[in-house]
């Protein structure tokens, strides 16, 4: 967490003693609140398909959409998307066999003496109704990379160079060790990002932080306030109602990833789902989009799933949990979290 630090020199007619600016650790406080000003909230306007951060760059196989999370803490996984996506009434499968999944990485540029293989996939947003498009993904690409030192700056490329080609140099430095006293700088925590003109203000904030690490607490792209033509609605609550199904126009989620790849390519983000990440279709698939699109540390957490997991980051173990799983004592996730915190060692990461 960012420290700020204040030098103030006063003049002698003013008290020289300085009030100390009270921490966490001086509380607990009584919350401080104001109602809200109804007129703070603003129409936000999508970004549309159009602007240059949301098109796609370069060849069809060229790696794009790249991001990254955090696996354990000598690893941390690499997703990215190649080949173009369909849409329409019939769409095209791509073979997620037809181009390797591979990321080539190092402390230096040149060369990058380590390569990871990973595994990759296509998912499909079917709709059983007459006039609906179907939406087929580009091939998403998982990528572990391990074997990693703390608190060290890497550099990868991801791709096939058989096949499309690699992407350009990329960075990240890896969270630092996990200690009692080693604590990541700073940690973005953002929630109902969705793709809006607010969006890219609410990015460049958090580029110009320079966080650590970020977690974006459910509610990512908003293709659920679209019909699968592209047209959209103002709310969730008014995003066409009278439609057989909740519609979503999953072009979106590739606008999303294209538009947060500069940040997202060098910081780790950990995503937990939320109600815009349902997106409901055919055979009664739910959150098929939010599942395929992130890399998740569910095996290695224990918990086998997209919608609740934990990572260490330094002296920080950190819980998503979702809640759009069960949650009662007898479901999966009152259940692996209670074999979680007893794992923890509050003497290795005493901030949980």
């Amino acid at each position: 967490m960012a420290l700020l630090c204040f030098s103030l020199v006063l003049i002698s007619v003013f008290p020289s003693a300085i009030a100390k600016i009270p921490t966490t650790l001086d509380g607990p406080f009584d919350p401080i609140t104001v109602p809200f000003d109804n007129s703070l909230r603003g129409h936000a306007i999508d970004l549309p398909d159009s602007d240059p951060r949301a098109r796609k760059p370069g060849r069809t196989l060229e790696p794009e959409q790249i991001s990254l999370s955090l696996s354990t803490p000598d690893a941390i996984w690499v997703t990215y998307i190649t080949g173009d996506f369909h849409i329409g009434n019939c769409t095209r499968r791509l073979d997620p066999s037809s181009v390797k999944s591979l990321v080539r990485y190092g402390q230096l540029r040149y060369p990058l003496a380590h390569k990871a293989t990973g595994y990759s996939l296509v998912y499909e947003q079917l709709y059983p109704f007459q006039g609906m498009q179907n939406y087929s993904s580009g091939i998403i690409h998982h990528v572990r990379l391990t074997g990693l030192k703390p608190g060290t700056r890497y550099y990868y490329r991801c791709g096939d160079p058989s096949n499309g080609g690699m992407s350009p140099f990329k960075s990240f430095r890896t969270m630092p060790e996990v200690h009692p006293k080693s604590y990541p700088g700073r940690i973005g925590v953002v929630g109902d990002l969705g793709l809006t003109y607010n969006t890219t203000s609410t990015v460049d904030h958090l580029r110009r932080n320079n966080p650590d690490l970020i977690l974006l607490v459910g509610d990512v792209s908003y293709a659920n306030l679209y019909l699968t033509n592209g047209s959209g609605a103002d709310s969730y609550d008014h995003a066409f109602p009278d439609t057989p199904i909740h519609e979503t126009y999953q072009p979106r989620w590739d606008y999303w990833g294209r538009f947060m790849e500069p940040l997202v390519s060098r910081v780790p983000m950990m995503v937990v789902e939320g109600n815009h990440e349902i997106e409901a279709q055919a055979f009664n698939k739910t959150f098929v989009a939010y599942s395929s699109r992130f890399a998740f540390p569910s095996e290695e957490s224990g918990s086998e799933s997209t919608f609740y997991y934990s990572f260490d980051a330094g002296g920080i173990h950190f819980i998503m949990l979702g809640a759009y799983t069960s949650y009662y004592k007898s479901g999966d996730e009152y259940k692996w979290l209670q074999k979680d915190l007893e794992k923890v060692n509050r003497a290795v990461t005493p901030w949980l």
